[in-house]
């Protein structure tokens, strides 16, 4: 598998006997459970070359997206890893034993493309190069993100938008290139890519593989590039050099691609005349295609001869013919001369080679990563640089909330107008702190989709490990300050002044920063809920239903000492945003006016009476004391929105949820093999 004809010295990523395992618990009566262990991976054996790029191919579920996870270190904590991944560079080797230990020089790409869409193709590349290179210059940072553009053919589309709902932007093959080139930025060893081509026409897929392979001979001695591909097409699959065919987790081939054909004709499977290789390596492999050919028996979609025709194409059952195309495997000449290849680059040092500290690990050096001090406030700059941005240009973000809660206060000014000190606006007044709270609150629901697209482009960089938790939750409270400032001040002088509450500037001022920490707060509550759920329409509607539940432990909905003891007053309403800024609201406003009696000739009515006797209000406290409350709120939903994020970013990789992915797509593969096969069998239909 080596380049004939080249003097460089090449790097090898080894994989010897890997395995990897997750333990399910199954129930096997009414009380017992028994654990059951499940291989993802086993047994895989291998390496990959720089200047090459290699494609891991399977039908879906086989494991090739958990096989990726292991060579780039992002296995979940629920799996189990066995066997060893070593990076050999000319005399120096690093490795581990373990999916916990991650390989420095790795990469890795993933399905899912995540970036934020009002971002230009350049503005994505220079912030990406700013967070995973803090310690280069600006004139540096410019000349990376100038080459790698180059590099993977983007100049042409680095001043368009990305695109989002609103924005029509780059193509999926743009976007596909653009996730590549972000994943450059760090100049890695080696790159690892999970369905690059998929969803992609030919065109935009042929495009992205020869990026690919100029990726791999770039950088004086080359790149390491393995990439996991679905069914490429004829002209695609010549663009690689070398193929690992894996089914569920076994190795079925493993070598140059231009050696796979003739293994499977030696082992009694020849491809047929213009068929495609990669569908006749699937078609042999795939489980599910005995099980597709039965439905369609049954329904009779197919007549005999075109079912004959599917089913001549193996001799026997799919199962079997994946059976022995192992064990032929295992046997063959491919198959030894990748043991002896394994052998030779997996021997002992007899030396240390390498910067820094390292231990041994059975025959292999690890380097000990030291402790480097973290460049931490570029990067969050960095965060609050991008994520203003985005929320200046997003249309959805914040100007959209805030022409509806300039329309909303305006609305309510105009229905309750100079409200007065009547004895009809003793409940007017709560009226109008009820529908504040009731509307202006539920608002912050909105802005819920457009920051789900900002996690799912912090959550593929987490995994990257180029900045914290915290350091995004600060950058994004400090980008929507000015919005959420804006929209309160405006909203509430507007309200204010329309309403007429207490008159003084001072009383006018508290009504605004009131209105700031409420709708803060319940935004930092929505985020904390949404954080949790991997859908949005999951997070809407556990988002809306923790804002409502907010407001019923409120004076809005009943006084708080009417409130029932369990739950609603201790501990709902003294963890109820809505509860603490409509006692605020109340008090800043009540507190020093005098009302007139509903009865005519009694005297009139003090706000404080009003308060202690209608609403229930504990004046034992200042105001102020609320909007403290309220401080402590958010900054405890910031903090517990970092912990979310950290124990989502735990379980997000779990195996299991990939398996449920590669599977969706399964009989569809089955019935697309379905389908060439019988029209190969009968070329005139």
């Amino acid at each position: 598998m080596e380049m004939e004809g080249s003097s460089r010295r090449s790097s090898y990523l080894v994989w010897e006997d890997v395995t990897v395992t997750v333990t399910n618990g199954a129930e096997t009566g009414k009380k017992q459970k028994q654990k059951q262990k499940k291989w993802l991976v086993n047994g895989l054996s291998g390496f990959a070359e720089s200047g090459r790029i290699m494609a891991v191919m399977g039908p879906s579920g086989s494991g090739k997206s958990t096989f990726l996870d292991a060579l780039a270190g992002r296995l979940s904590p629920e799996a189990s890893m066995a066997g060893k991944i070593l990076l050999r560079d000319g005399d120096k080797m690093t490795g581990r034993s373990s999916s916990l230990v991650t390989c420095r020089d790795v990469s890795y790409v993933t399905q899912d493309d995540a970036f934020l869409g009002t971002l230009t193709v350049k503005e994505t590349l220079r912030f990406g190069a700013r967070l995973r290179l803090p310690e280069l210059t600006n004139a540096e940072l410019d000349a990376v993100v100038e080459d790698t553009a180059a590099k993977m053919g983007l100049e042409e589309c680095a001043d368009t938008k990305i695109g989002n709902w609103h924005l029509r932007g780059i193509s999926d093959g743009e976007r596909r290139r653009l996730s590549i080139a972000v994943e450059l930025l760090a100049q890695p060893r080696v790159l690892c890519l999970d369905e690059a081509t998929t969803g992609l026409d030919s065109a935009a897929a042929f495009f992205v593989v020869e990026s690919l392979r100029n990726v791999a001979r770039d950088g004086g001695d080359g790149r390491i590039v393995v990439c996991s591909v679905h069914q490429p097409a004829d002209d695609v699959f010549r663009l690689f050099d070398d193929l690992l065919l894996i089914s569920s987790g076994e190795a079925v081939y493993f070598g140059e691609c231009q050696g796979a054909v003739k293994f499977f004709a030696d082992s009694g499977f020849p491809c047929p005349i213009r068929r495609n290789p990669p569908d006749h390596f699937l078609r042999c492999i795939t489980p599910e295609f005995d099980q597709v050919l039965a439905a369609l028996k049954q329904t009779q979609r197919m007549n005999d001869a075109e079912l004959s025709a599917a089913e001549g194409l193996l001799n026997g059952t799919t199962a079997e013919t994946r059976e022995t195309l192992v064990n032929k495997y295992r046997s063959s000449t491919f198959a030894d001369t990748a043991t002896k290849k394994i052998q030779e680059l997996a021997s002992p040092l007899t030396e240390k080679h390498g910067d820094g500290d390292s231990q041994s690990i059975g025959e292999v050096v690890v380097p000990v990563k030291k402790q480097q001090r973290h460049q931490w406030w570029r990067q969050f700059c960095t965060l609050t640089h991008r994520s203003s941005l985005h929320m200046c240009r997003d249309l959805g973000y914040y100007w959209l909330r805030m022409f509806f809660y300039i329309m909303v206060a305006l609305s309510t000014g105009t229905l309750e107008f100079d409200i007065g000190t009547s004895s009809a606006a003793v409940l007017d007044r709560g009226k109008v702190d009820g529908f504040l709270y009731g509307l202006m609150i539920c608002l912050s629901v909105g802005g819920l989709p457009f920051f789900l697209d900002e996690i799912k482009a912090f959550r593929g960089e987490r995994q990257g490990g180029y900045y914290s938790e915290a350091a995004y939750v600060l950058s994004n409270f400090l980008s929507s300050l000015p919005f959420t400032i804006f929209i309160s001040f405006s909203s509430g002088s507007i309200l204010y002044s329309m309403v007429k509450f207490h008159p003084g500037f001072s009383h006018l001022l508290y009504f605004c920063i009131n209105l700031f920490f409420s709708i803060s707060v319940s935004e930092a509550c929505v985020f904390v809920t949404a954080s949790l759920a991997s859908n949005p329409l999951p997070a809407m509607g556990a988002s809306i239903g923790v804002t409502v539940l907010n407001l019923m432990p409120s004076i809005v909905v009943r006084p708080l000492p009417d409130l029932p003891k369990i739950i609603w007053r201790y501990p709902l309403s003294y963890i109820s945003y809505a509860a603490w800024g409509t006692q605020g609201n109340l008090k800043n406003d009540m507190i020093g006016l005098e009302f007139d009696s509903a009865i005519p000739g009694r005297p009139k009515i003090t706000g404080e009476f009003i308060l202690e006797n209608t609403y229930g209000v504990n004046l034992g406290y200042s105001k102020w004391l609320d909007v403290a409350a309220l401080f402590c709120l958010l900054l405890g939903y910031r903090v517990l929105l970092v912990f979310t994020l950290r124990y989502k970013q735990r379980i997000s990789r779990s195996i299991p949820q990939n398996l449920r992915k590669d599977r969706s797509q399964t009989h569809q593969d089955s019935a697309r093999l379905t389908e060439d096969s019988t029209s190969e069998q009968n070329p005139q239909k």
